[in-house]
């Protein structure tokens, strides 16, 4: 029979609908929770509700409550990223995204019908951190195993500029809706939520099930009509029984042993100690980068240098240039690669650091300095310290914003690919809770200097690229897990050549020369 071109309209659609119903959403609402609530913390209403009496008999928010609020999200995310691993083995793929978008979807209910209990709102962050934290990992996941090896990178950058139009689109929510007198000030920005979260449990219906997860737990028929639907040729084309074959073979090598454990994400079989420890350590360098710092602190560096603008309003411009600047990732994480994406993000981002946080330390006036007393060297210090911010978050957005995420989806065997990447997620989120808890302390006590720690981090994190991550770039997963077991060093890899398949095509003439054989000794 001759093979069908691996293209057909039904193909068409079904991958532009895991892009947009999977990526979006999820994505989306990954990085809507994230942000919006920072925009509600200096709400009004939000205050007055959730706040405490001032001797000066006024409502506020004090930063323990503020911490409270903020931090039971990333405690969630934790545990959620972890708990995934569970329910990604048990239920299928795509099972678990239902799962954890429904909890989400609850966790989002509890913060829309609070009134004045600061517990009920707490609560429900933690509910909806659950779902933020879960989806983060099998998003990854999922595309890892089911997007063409061509598209796998594009997909998961894809993921990532979502997270960054979800944080952005919550920023303008928030300024759009800061000056309403009421409880919709905030309710409608948190609300809303619950229709991006309808929207995921009801389009999850329409996606098929991993491939290489129906294959692992044995379903090949069902795996068969996945592979051709996601091909867009019929189940009897050769180019299904040849993927499903490729398929198959990797996953009966990786499931020589038994049901695998979490110890064994550690252990020294086909180097699964390093690419665990690759996967999480990618994600501690990205919290590490500083851009965050930026996100959180920004409106006081900006103030510094004299400028009017409201938190708001900045929080915006930080998220219009994070937008801008994942879209060129879209095609460079592609043609560049993930190490050369990796490099030069991290000299880039070293440099930007390096500049804000001397310039910072010795041109910007002490905190809380009136505006008119500000000199011209505080001011020209100022501008220069804005412009590397604003560069600094672009070159994270384009590099180190996506790439830790792909590399994070395409790295393990699937016999413990959901314990890896839940341990890289979770990895991600707890650096995450521990910047936002003690970077405030460590800046009021050096300062701007804080931004060359970040350098040093991104110092580091080019060794450690250099020295240990591997090019994966136009690998299947299985030639991903051969690359490994080759121990072909990191310099060298992006010239490494696979020969899996070259050893399937092997396999299969051997056994049609002795079938045809066979039958005419017959």
């Amino acid at each position: 029979m001759a093979r069908a071109l691996p293209s057909n309209k039904r193909a068409i659609q079904l991958a532009i609908f895991i892009a947009f119903e999977l990526n979006s959403l999820s994505g989306f609402l990954f990085g809507y929770d994230i942000g919006v609530i920072s925009g509600c913390l200096i709400m009004p209403d939000f205050v007055n509700r959730f706040g405490e009496l001032g001797s000066d008999g006024e409502m506020f928010l004090s930063s323990s409550r503020q911490s409270i609020i903020t931090s039971l999200l990333s405690a969630g995310t934790f545990v959620g990223a972890l708990g995934q691993a569970f329910t990604s083995d048990r239920f299928g793929r795509r099972g678990s995204i239902l799962i954890w978008s429904a909890i989400f979807t609850i966790g989002v209910a509890v913060q829309t019908g609070t009134t004045f209990s600061l517990a009920q709102i707490t609560v429900g962050r933690f509910i909806a951190g659950l779902g933020v934290g879960a989806l983060s990992a099998i998003v990854p996941l999922y595309n890892g195993e089911t997007a063409p090896k061509a598209l796998r990178g594009t997909l998961l950058v894809l993921y990532q500029l979502q997270i960054i139009i979800g944080i952005f689109l919550s920023y303008i929510l928030d300024l759009a809706t800061h000056k309403i007198p009421n409880s919709a000030s905030w309710r409608v920005p948190v609300g809303l939520q619950l229709v991006w979260g309808l929207i995921l449990l009801s389009g999850i219906f329409f996606l098929p099930e991993s491939p290489r997860h129906l294959l692992g737990t044995g379903r090949e028929e069902e795996a068969r009509k996945v592979v051709a639907e996601l091909n867009g040729v019929p189940e009897d084309d050769p180019l299904v029984e040849e993927i499903v074959e490729e398929l198959a073979f990797g996953i009966n090598a990786e499931n020589e042993g038994g049901k695998a454990t979490w110890l064994e994400c550690f252990s020294t079989r086909n180097n699964l100690w390093k690419r665990t420890g690759n996967g999480m350590m990618l994600q501690f360098i990205q919290q590490l980068n500083g851009q965050n710092f930026y996100y959180y602190y920004g409106d006081t560096f900006f103030q510094s240098a004299g400028t009017e603008l409201s938190p708001y309003v900045i929080q915006v411009i930080l998220g219009a240039v994070s937008v801008v600047g994942t879209l060129p990732a879209l095609r460079l994480i592609e043609t560049w690669g993930r190490r050369r994406s990796l490099l030069t993000g991290a000299v880039l981002e070293g440099a930007c650091s390096l500049i804000a946080g001397l310039v910072g330390h010795y041109t910007l006036a002490p905190s809380g300095t009136p505006k008119e007393l500000l000199t011209k060297t505080n001011r020209a210090g100022g501008d220069t310290l804005i412009a590397f911010a604003v560069l600094h978050v672009f070159s994270f957005s384009i590099f180190w914003g996506p790439t830790p995420w792909v590399y994070l989806g395409e790295s393990f065997p699937l016999r413990v690919r959901a314990k890896s990447i839940a341990l890289g997620s979770a990895t991600n989120w707890l650096w995450n809770f521990l910047l936002s808890f003690f970077a405030p302390r460590i800046a009021a006590d050096i300062g701007p200097l804080i931004l060359l720690i970040f350098f040093g981090m991104l110092l580091f994190g080019y060794i450690y690229v250099y020295l240990f991550i591997p090019e994966t770039k136009g690998l299947s997963l299985e030639e991903v897990d051969e690359m490994y077991r080759s121990g072909v060093k990191p310099w060298n890899s992006a010239s490494w050549k696979p020969h899996l398949t070259d050893q399937l095509h092997k396999e299969h003439k051997e056994s049609v020369v002795v079938e045809e054989s066979e039958k005419q000794s017959a």
